[in-house]
């Protein structure tokens, strides 16, 4: 647990706090996840009183909500850093992936995201964090458009796509663990055939080439 703070009273204090707090959560999350993250043990964490705790963030899903505009920052930092021209379609699908699921706060924020921390949040804080995740798809299509050969629209449609498919392969390795157990050869390569970043490699590729191959609109 932190030792308590002082009141933050300028701009800038009360941005650092805000930080903290949000350092704090981003540890607490890590440790618990989604179902038992929570604000009073979070105040202990962040070392301020709960009361204090609610004059920056109003409900939990104001917490997850900026803890998500900080995973998709620092997500798509690493994913961009790690584009180049020469890279293959597979590649470039693999390297989406598994840099979004090396990021332990990214995708499991980004499955709840529309369906339930939006709903308990202000509509203030929607709109920026809107503005945010709208300003990174268009970073990300942007530095996608030389790697895989598209125009930015259809750059823009595929990481879009990108972020649909990552929610809906987000379970798929979510089965126990067999590590200790010898697993036939066909069970074993039936089990593998369900991995997540298989199946999303995959389906990524054929969305990249039926883009390419779609007619734009005369």
């Amino acid at each position: 647990m932190s030792p308590a703070l002082h009141r933050a009273r300028t701009q800038d204090q009360k941005h650092f706090r805000r930080q903290q707090i949000l350092d704090a959560a981003k540890t607490h999350f890590e440790a618990v996840g989604y179902e038992s993250f929570s604000m009073a043990n979070l105040a202990k964490l962040a070392g301020v009183a709960k009361g204090t705790l609610y004059l920056y963030f109003a409900t939990r899903e104001e917490v997850f909500l900026a803890l998500y505009g900080q995973a998709l920052l620092r997500w798509s930092d690493v994913f961009i850093n790690c584009l180049h021209t020469k890279m293959s379609d597979r590649e470039y699908c693999q390297t989406l992936h598994n840099s979004a699921m090396a990021d332990d706060g990214f995708v499991p924020l980004l499955v709840r995201l529309e369906h339930l921390i939006e709903h308990n949040v202000s509509f203030e804080h929607l709109i920026q964090t809107k503005r945010l995740f709208a300003a990174r798809i268009k970073l990300i299509a942007q530095a996608s458009v030389p790697v895989l050969g598209l125009t930015h629209a259809q750059a823009t449609n595929l990481v879009k796509a990108m972020g649909v498919l990552l929610i809906g392969v987000s379970g798929a390795d979510q089965g126990p663990s067999l590590q200790d157990e010898i697993v036939p050869d066909d069970v074993q390569s039936f089990i593998d055939s369900f991995a997540s970043e298989n199946i999303f490699v995959t389906n990524a590729c054929f969305i990249i080439n039926g883009i390419r191959a779609a007619v734009p609109n005369s």
